[in-house]
């Protein structure tokens, strides 16, 4: 038997695998597909707000440009990727309250092996678009920190955005280990980097810091975070910072497509004075106000929505 799904929803929803929509249940790779050889992969994840799909370009653009930095042969244009997504949240009927997953993976090989010249047919592009809320608990999240250390420039760059997450997994089963929401990862040198799954920041004296992006992935978020601090007059630096300068922060959030800004109650049994605090409300509430009403307009929407407003009102004569 198959496990429940979080939202009953998403049982029925249909997916975009390799340039068609499938039914959830025949979503499905080849077994010689690179992901499932060598997690060889990339991803994205996009958030759509009342028919307006979010930072849609700057997603697609950091997909592509991972793609090219893994050499892959055979990538989709821009305006594919774009059409796959907006036909997949449509069929859906997906107008908020929804997040997609967008996995290029290098795509199926001739024979099994990690060989990317075993990749003869061209990239696989897969648009999982699902029901599911913002993750944001009003009275935060608990974070412990892994033993687990983020991934070095020097070995694997945190700013191509890959789908070999296996160091952010074993960060994760830790932090579920220890009953927490998500765990703190440091880099080699013992500062932190981000957690498993998102970006950081912390609140001191009305002052935004975050780690450098060297050692984490160069978020989406954390960019329009950086911007919105600008835009409020809000002092917003990135530094190194160490556990310490968590553990005392005034506020502590994080930040990602999927849980937008997440405030954090405690990190390693430590409380976090405000959860979420006034820098991390006031920032929480200009992030919103943008992704409502800057997104990209999918396509149809608007008729769809009228159609539907039209078809209210012939069966309220």
């Amino acid at each position: 038997m198959h496990p429940a799904v979080p939202d009953p929803r998403n049982a029925s929803i249909l997916v975009h695998v390799g340039g068609r929509l499938v039914p959830r249940g025949e979503a499905r790779v080849s077994v010689f597909d690179a992901s499932v050889q060598g997690g060889d992969a990339v991803w994205e994840g996009l958030r759509v707000y009342a028919g307006r799909v979010f930072q849609l370009d700057e997603h697609v653009g950091r997909l592509l440009a991972s793609a090219k930095a893994l050499a892959f042969d055979g990538v989709p244009t821009r305006a594919d990727v774009k059409r796959a997504v907006f036909e997949t949240f449509v069929a859906n009927d997906m107008r908020d309250g929804a997040h997609a997953r967008l996995t290029l993976t290098r795509g199926e090989k001739i024979t099994s092996g990690m060989n990317p010249l075993f990749n003869r047919a061209g990239t696989c592009l897969i648009v999982l678009a699902e029901w599911k809320a913002l993750v944001r608990p009003e009275t935060g999240v608990k974070w412990i920190t892994a033993s687990v250390r983020r991934n070095a420039p020097a070995c694997l760059d945190s700013r191509i955005h890959h789908a070999n997450l296996l160091n952010n997994i074993l960060a994760k089963i830790e932090a579920n280990h220890a009953g927490a929401d998500d765990a703190l990862m440091l880099d080699v040198e013992g500062f932190v980097a981000e957690t498993n799954a998102a970006n950081v920041f912390l609140v001191r004296k009305g002052s935004v810091s975050t780690p450098f992006a060297d050692h984490c992935l160069p978020g989406i978020t954390r960019a329009l975070v950086i911007e919105l601090c600008r835009a409020a007059d809000i002092a917003c630096v990135e530094r190194r910072l160490t556990l310490a300068d968590f553990h005392t922060a005034d506020e502590v959030f994080s930040t990602g497509t999927l849980g937008a800004l997440t405030p954090v109650a405690a990190i390693d049994g430590r409380t976090i004075a405000d959860a979420p605090g006034p820098i991390t409300r006031r920032l929480s509430n200009m992030y919103a106000e943008r992704a409502r009403s800057l997104g990209e307009l999918i396509p149809f929407a608007e008729k769809q929505l009228g159609n539907r407003a039209q078809g209210s009102s012939d069966r309220g004569r």
